[in-house]
Parts: C-alpha cells; sequence; structure tokens
C-alpha cells in the first residue's frame, strides 16, 4: 500500500507547467496523454485498494464489537460467580477475561491503523482526480493550441508559395497568384472598412454624449433644469 501511495504522490506532485512546455515544444500531446494513462491506472488501483481497506475496517469493527459484548458477558459472569462464592469458577473466567480483553486491545489498535490507511487513501484519491482533471483540461487546451499553430503554419506556407509563383517566368502562374494576392486584399481591406465604421459611429455617439453633457450643466446653471 505504501508503494501505492508513493507512485500517487509522485503523479500528484509532477510539473505540470514542464509537461506543457514539452507538448508545445515537440508539437505534440503525446507526454501529456501518457501521464493522463498513468494517472487513470493509478487512480484504479487506489479505489480498488481503499475499497478493500475500507472491507477490512468494516470486519475489525464488526469483530471487536463481538468481542467486546463477550468481555461484557464474562465481566458480569466472575461477579456472579465471586457472589456465589465460587472461587475456582471465578479464577478460570477471569483468566478468560483477561485473554478476551487483549483480542479486544489488539482489534482497537487494527481498526485505528487501518481507518487511518483508509482515510489516506481516501485523501490521496480525492487529490488525483482532482489532478486528473486539471490535466485533461489543460490537454483540451494544448489541442486547440497546436491545431491553432498548426492553421497558422499552413497559411504562412500557402503565402510563400504565392510568393514563390510570383517570382516565377510563368506569365500565367503569376496572373493566378496575383489573382488570389487580390482576394485576400480585398477580404482584409473589407474587415478594416467594417472595423473603422464601428470606430466612427463610437466616436459619434461619444462626441453627442459630451455635447449633452456640457447643455446640461449650461442648463443647471441657468436654472432651466
Amino acid at each position: 500500500m505504501a508503494s501505492l501511495l508513493e507512485k500517487v504522490s509522485t503523479l500528484i506532485s509532477a510539473n505540470l507547467h514542464s509537461m506543457v512546455d514539452q507538448a508545445l515544444k515537440s508539437n505534440s500531446l503525446a507526454v501529456i496523454d501518457q501521464y493522463i494513462r498513468q494517472v487513470e491506472s493509478n487512480l484504479r488501483e487506489l479505489e480498488d485498494a481503499a475499497a478493500t481497506v475500507g472491507g477490512e475496517v468494516r470486519s475489525i469493527k464488526r469483530r471487536l464489537v463481538e468481542h467486546e459484548q463477550r468481555h461484557n458477558e464474562i465481566d458480569r459472569a466472575i461477579d456472579a460467580f465471586l457472589t456465589e462464592g465460587n472461587e475456582a469458577a471465578a479464577i478460570a473466567s477471569q483468566s478468560q477475561l483477561n485473554s478476551v480483553q487483549r483480542l479486544v486491545e489488539t482489534y482497537q489498535e487494527q481498526v485505528k491503523r487501518q481507518d487511518t490507511e483508509f482515510q489516506n487513501l481516501l485523501g490521496a484519491k480525492v487529490k488525483l482526480e482532482a489532478r486528473l482533471s486539471t490535466m485533461k483540461q489543460e490537454r483540451e487546451e494544448l489541442q486547440a493550441l497546436l491545431e491553432l499553430a498548426k492553421s497558422k503554419e499552413t497559411t504562412v506556407v500557402a503565402m510563400k508559395s504565392l510568393d514563390d509563383l510570383m517570382g516565377s517566368g510563368d506569365s500565367d502562374i503569376k496572373r493566378i497568384a496575383q489573382s488570389v494576392y487580390d482576394r485576400l486584399d480585398k477580404a482584409s481591406a473589407a474587415s478594416e472598412m467594417r472595423a473603422a465604421s464601428l470606430d466612427e459611429q463610437m466616436d459619434q455617439v461619444l462626441e453627442s454624449s459630451a455635447l449633452k453633457g456640457q447643455l446640461a450643466d449650461r442648463k443647471k446653471k441657468l436654472g432651466l433644469s
């Protein structure tokens, strides 16, 4: 059980930032996927171990209750034997009581130890589940970033290809490349126009608001408001 908790502790303390950096540098999610598989595997082991230890705690507690009840019965019997003057039976019962008492103490110690182990396993399970959730979210974000980077790289390659075509000696190919460039330029210009129009509207609204504010101040001074 100690080795399992050590493995889990190692996964929990793993440097996520370092793994993210490796994934970005290698342009691959392999390192993240490997970590997630390890966490999921250890999480399954952890759940199985916690269920086993939890079951043991229940069994020991049940035996403890049984022996405590037996302890109380023998204790009452000793008092009864002494009251009756049956010294021999009282001595034999006292010996039996001592034996049961040792078992009760042993079970109490086992319950305490196993329950502590059970709580440690549950705590590690909660932490590992949280780490797994975090890393899965990181993976989604990284995948989006890598796909965006790949798209950007494809665009750059396409633009370079157009530049190469523009520099070629074939007039037909040059016209095709120029046509593509014209479409790109037109799309960019349209986008800029929309942005400019929006900026102009914002300026007009802000200027109108400022003028209305000035007139309101004047009305207030003149007692017209």
